[in-house]
């Protein structure tokens, strides 16, 4: 590749002093670029904004046509979905002061899945990619914005295809592999509403040993307990899209990529900006602050399934033969770069690390044995009481903290006495 920036003109061969020249941007191999680009924009289609969800939509439905043939369910199918999950609700309520949160239940198919989804995958994608196109532009010279004039918005539908193509490679491949709507980690459908999807649970369940009956309830219990926790806690959703928003909001992009971005995109073969993308020439370098929102992101996706990990635990323990075993199968299968979590990378830039699961499923177990499940739950009911990073690095820490923690916050007042009796019989100094 030439050392020479994108967008500059190399230096005068004769020239040996190596300094560039008084006007060293090249405005025409700007537009032309732009131009030969403007040939991959016939297949856009009429969605705007940072990403192309239709093109999205379209790849996805595309690819998952091509490998599965299942169109929809019997309605045994259906009523076997309806029935595990009734069942599961009964099982957790004894195990958890969260009630149902369930109002829906639904079996989905792949494609249901994707068109189900997509909404949120939008709040969740679009703060990323808004910013990764405005920090292209803000990159520019001022010279090149001026010269590139409305050509400029060629570039923004430009990445909004990089995005939606990209997405929808994504989508295809969580919707042929995602067992319920929660299997992400996160709220991902409608409020409200459990749902399964029946043929992916038969090729997940095939190898395991396992009755059907038994995978599909404990899969049903899982997507309830989700359910609980995402209806009941109503800042959680909220603070997971907003971390994701501080993480966009750090994003600055090398825009000298932009010239490997000229040299492999081939105007007559849309892959190929699919291609450029999937290369990791246009990632973002990650800031102190982006790591910061991702660690913060990261530790609250995992207090979200370590919880789910311990209720569910507790409540089919001993009525599910298997589901030690379905428990450990479900904690390899993230450990192993699941969809889940090489999805979140691509798209966002997090990897749910196993280890920080099994740390916060630890976590959850030590609060609940020492203070009990109503105690475990309420912690939930303020943002500041959750745990952090280096709690799940101690959990004994936090266990023994909350309790003092919970009488602030129940009972400020008596707590201020209480710290105002023992600074006074400490040593502190005479100010009398």
């Amino acid at each position: 590749m030439s050392d020479v920036p994108f967008g500059f003109s190399p230096h005068d061969p004769d020239d040996k002093s190596g300094k560039p020249g008084d006007n060293p941007f090249d405005f025409s191999q700007l537009g032309n670029m732009l131009s030969q680009l403007g040939a991959m924009l016939s297949s856009a289609g009429s969605s705007s904004g940072p990403v192309n969800y239709d093109l999205a939509k379209q790849i996805a439905f595309q690819q998952l046509s091509s490998s599965t043939t299942t169109i929809g369910f019997a309605a045994d199918q259906s009523s076997a979905v309806t029935d595990a999950v009734h069942l599961a609700e009964m099982w957790l309520d004894p195990v958890t002061s969260l009630p149902a949160g369930t109002r829906t239940t639904q079996a989905w198919t792949a494609r249901d899945w994707v068109e189900r989804t997509i909404p949120t995958w939008q709040r969740l994608c679009d703060p990323v990619a808004q910013r990764m196109s405005g920090a292209w532009v803000e990159a520019m010279p001022a010279e090149a914005k001026q010269a590139a004039g409305p050509l400029l918005s060629m570039l923004g539908q430009m990445g909004g295809m990089a995005f939606g193509s990209q997405l929808g490679n994504a989508l295809a491949q969580l919707g042929a592999e995602v067992l319920t709507s929660t299997d992400v980690g996160l709220p991902l459908g409608p409020e409200g509403t459990a749902a399964l999807l029946p043929a992916n649970i038969e090729k997940f369940t095939e190898g395991l040993e396992r009755p059907a009956s038994e995978v599909m309830v404990f899969l049903a219990a899982r997507e309830a307990a989700h359910q609980r926790l995402f209806t009941h806690v109503p800042w959680l959703r909220q603070r997971l899209l907003d971390t994701v928003e501080e993480f966009a909001k750090g994003i600055k992009v090398d825009t000298s990529a932009l010239e490997q971005l000229a040299g492999q995109i081939d105007p007559s073969n849309p892959a190929s900006i699919e291609e450029a993308m999937s290369s990791g020439m246009l990632e973002p370098q990650t800031t102190p602050e982006q790591k910061a929102a991702l660690t913060r992101l990261e530790t609250l996706l995992a207090l979200v399934e370590g919880w789910v990990d311990v209720v569910v635990d507790a409540a089919v323990a001993d009525r599910l033969p298997g589901a030690p075993a379905l428990r450990e199968t479900l904690r390899r299968r993230r450990a192993s770069g699941g969809p889940a979590e090489q999805t979140f990378a691509t798209l966002v830039g997090l990897e749910l690390r196993p280890r920080r699961l099994r740390a916060a499923s630890a976590l959850w177990k030590l609060v609940g044995d020492q203070h009990g499940v109503e105690v475990r739950d309420s912690v939930w009911d303020h943002a500041e009481l959750i745990p952090t990073a280096e709690d799940l690095d101690d959990p004994l820490e936090f266990a023994e903290r909350l309790a003092n923690t919970r009488k602030a916050l129940e009972d400020p007042i008596a707590e201020l006495e209480r710290t105002m009796r023992e600074n006074k019989g400490g040593d502190q100094p005479d100010e009398g």
